[in-house]
């Protein structure tokens, strides 16, 4: 299972979910803060790609595939309507892992050339979009899922409670933003729960 964290820096500050996202074993962090310029980017991506060095825990920035290399940052992930996948591959040192956000099956087949994983969402209501009012859904993520060859991960409304659901999709992992926001909530737990309950969930998943 992949989990990646998504940080929102209005809900927790990043640099301080990092380090404890880091000692829970999460696989990825997603630097999602785009409404910071590049310079105060790139400053908070190389506090986070210093927090997670010596670890196996991966940093992807959001789409600013220069801030990423500038920074040393294990990837970039990209919007759906960004640049090709297969073109940033072409611009990045050997490694560089690229994730990329998808809606339907259709974008997923046309997005995965060059791209190391899918992001498919939104599967579920979430608070973080509380203007959407069509979700993706199960069926929605398991036709993804068919669609590709390269590991999917959901997102949109995840919680410890569905990880078990989701992982019957097929999906490899999940992304979350809120997930782990709670400063209440150790994200070593969170993080254990999810494992638990994906990997049972993961014991039903369909035949393609």
């Amino acid at each position: 299972m992949t989990i990646c964290l998504v940080t929102d820096r209005r809900l927790r500050p990043p640099v301080e979910q990092a380090a404890e996202a880091v000692a829970a074993g999460v696989d990825v962090i997603h630097v999602r803060e785009r409404d910071l310029e590049a310079a105060a980017l790139a400053q908070l991506v190389s506090a986070i790609v210093g927090a997670t060095r010596g670890s196996s825990t991966k940093v992807v920035v959001n789409d600013r595939v220069d801030v990423a290399v500038a920074c040393g940052a294990d990837g970039v992930h990209l919007r759906s309507d960004s640049m090709p996948s297969a073109r940033v591959r072409r611009m990045t040192p050997d490694g560089f892992l690229i994730g990329r956000s998808v809606h339907s099956a259709e974008e997923a087949h046309a997005a995965a050339a060059g791209a190391d994983y899918l992001v498919a969402g939104t599967v579920f209501r979430t608070a973080s979009k509380p203007g959407q009012t069509v979700w993706l859904g199960l069926p929605g993520l398991v036709a993804v899922v068919r669609a590709v060859s390269v590991p999917v991960l959901a997102i949109g409304g995840m919680s410890v409670e569905r990880a078990r659901e989701v992982a019957g999709t097929g999906a490899r992992g999940v992304s979350a933003i809120g997930l782990f926001a709670d400063p209440d909530r150790p994200i070593k737990e969170v993080v254990r729960l999810l494992r638990e309950r994906f990997n049972i969930g993961g014991e039903n998943t369909p035949s393609t």
